[in-house]
């Protein structure tokens, strides 16, 4: 048996504690009917390729009547999300199986959703073909997958790029410095040859410009992004064919925002993809136009078309919640041509109607701007980029939120129990949403410190503040380590800030 137990990816250092929204089952509906197709009803979900799990531990706490499996083949990875899952009370079934004996497995059911986040591009193609084969047998017949991929031409400049950096770190690199001192070195390696001008870097200013963006980001994102053995960025009719076995077929983007076409082509784009009949080369065609480096999307397994009366029905019944603080409601969007402000005569109102923080049907709110001129076809338009932009999520029946709750609150106090070292984790779990909302960790300490009596926002920063003191920590603001009591007058400040702004939030989200 090979010891080569994972595949070429990066495991001395493991992934970060992040969340993916797209991975929630329960937030494909909203996207898939605004594009007129069918959404189907998740009992079953599965996620593969989990890394630390937070997105499945959070979903399988938040989501009553869904039943979760999962596997990532780096097992303190899984161990972590498998204790996660064990404290919150939910029944997830999590692994740390590679693909082929995970796939393989006989006690498996069929599921209504399949999630890959950041795993198609960094895998085999032996795993490909597992994965595609597992899609095929256990995706039900309406069934939705969530793929993202690091995709072309948008990568097309960076690939050199990725190439040097691998190709220094197996030649030069030593294993026992490890990944993140290889990847800095490769970086140092590439920016002296760049400094020598080569006809490449003349020839490719984009990649000159990604260069210095690379240089920027963390570390441990570089590793797990550009030093694995396997990269490959894909076209989408190469994921087209690839996902073709498996009876699934393209149905609309994750990020909603990529429905706005007036916010990411020209008019005169938009005019000749219309006249493009095949859906595979009109794709193609906008990632040329907006220079696509990811895509994010839903395929379905026999994609089934809603009439017009049907489309609208479905969508009225759809509960959305505003989920962003009032202080901090979006006055413009971007997309790939640049910003464009949102329209106060139709944005105003929705923020208005949705300000007390309570899920409400998209009917309801349509009623309450028909008065204002705002039509359906405004108002779904408006949604979108809303969603997209996260200041809306879908919500949950009330009667689901209430089942859920217990464990969510369970979840959320091992996450803040973290927090009292560390602020690796920068969410908590909401059963109205049924996924993540942001908490950072002073937040996190302050709730924490509700749960267990304290009453007043002095209460609460004093309770933070005994914390950094324990570990020699103070806050920096500006640049400035603060000094002393002054430590405490700011955690003060943000006390009274989160009570008065984040708290209610968190109230209506049931954290």
């Amino acid at each position: 048996m090979s010891s080569d137990w994972n595949a070429g990816y990066v495991t001395d250092v493991n992934y970060t504690f992040g969340y993916y929204a797209e991975l929630n089952p329960l937030r494909c509906r909203l996207p898939l009917l605004t594009v007129g197709r069918h959404a189907p009803r998740i009992e079953n979900a599965c996620e593969l390729g989990f890394g630390q799990g937070l997105s499945v531990s959070i979903h399988a706490a938040a989501q009553a009547g869904i039943k979760w499996w999962g596997t990532d083949f780096n097992p303190s990875q899984a161990a972590f999300a498998a204790e996660m899952a064990r404290l919150s009370g939910s029944d997830a079934r999590l692994y740390d199986q590679a693909f082929a004996e995970f796939c393989g497995r006989t006690d498996l059911p069929d599921f209504d959703f399949i999630g890959l986040h950041g795993i198609w591009t960094w895998i085999s193609d032996e795993n490909r073909v597992i994965l595609v084969d597992f899609i095929r047998r256990k995706l039900r017949p309406g069934g939705v997958l969530y793929i993202s991929y690091n995709t072309n031409p948008g990568w097309s400049s960076s690939e050199p790029l990725r190439h040097l950096m691998k190709r220094h770190a197996d030649v030069m690199g030593a294993p026992g410095q490890g990944i993140i001192t290889q990847t800095e070195q490769s970086l140092d390696f590439i920016d002296k040859l760049f400094a020598l001008n080569p006809a490449f870097a003349v020839a490719n200013p984009a990649a000159v410009e990604r260069l210095k963006t690379i240089q920027k980001q963390d570390r441990k994102y570089l590793a797990h992004e550009y030093m694995n053995r396997d990269w490959t960025p894909m076209h989408f009719a190469d994921m087209e064919r690839w996902l073709g076995d498996a009876k699934v077929t393209f149905t609309c983007s994750a990020y909603t925002i990529d429905h706005a076409h007036n916010l990411n082509l020209t008019q005169e784009q938009m005019d000749f993809m219309r006249a493009i009949p095949d859906v595979s080369l009109r794709e193609t065609v906008r990632d040329y136009c907006i220079n696509q480096q990811f895509r994010r999307d839903y395929w379905v397994r026999g994609a089934r078309a809603l009439a017009g009366h049907e489309q609208i029905a479905a969508l009225r019944a759809e509960r959305i919640i505003l989920t962003t603080l009032k202080g901090s409601l979006p006055e413009k969007v971007r997309g790939v041509l640049g910003e464009a402000e949102l329209m106060p005569a139709i944005y105003q109102p929705i923020f208005e109607f949705l300000g007390d923080y309570k899920s409400r049907t998209i009917q309801e709110l349509e009623a309450h701007l028909a008065p204002k001129g705002v039509g359906i076809a405004q108002l779904n338009s408006a949604i979108s980029i809303l969603f997209g932009l996260g200041t809306i999520q879908s919500a949950v029946d009330p009667q689901d939120a209430n089942k859920a709750k217990p464990r969510t609150l369970a979840l959320n106090r091992q996450i803040a129990q973290r927090a009292l070292s560390t602020g690796d984790i920068g969410y908590f779990a909401s059963p109205v949403t049924g996924g993540a909302t942001s908490a950072s960790r002073f937040q996190q300490l302050f709730w924490l410190s509700k749960q267990s009596g304290g009453k007043t926002p002095a209460d609460w920063a004093a309770f933070a503040w005994s914390i950094l003191q324990s570990q020699n920590e103070a806050i920096i603001r500006d640049g400035v380590t603060l000094q002393g009591d002054e430590n405490l007058t700011e955690l003060v400040a943000q006390a009274q800030l989160w009570n008065e702004q984040v708290l209610p939030l968190w109230t209506a989200l049931g954290v």
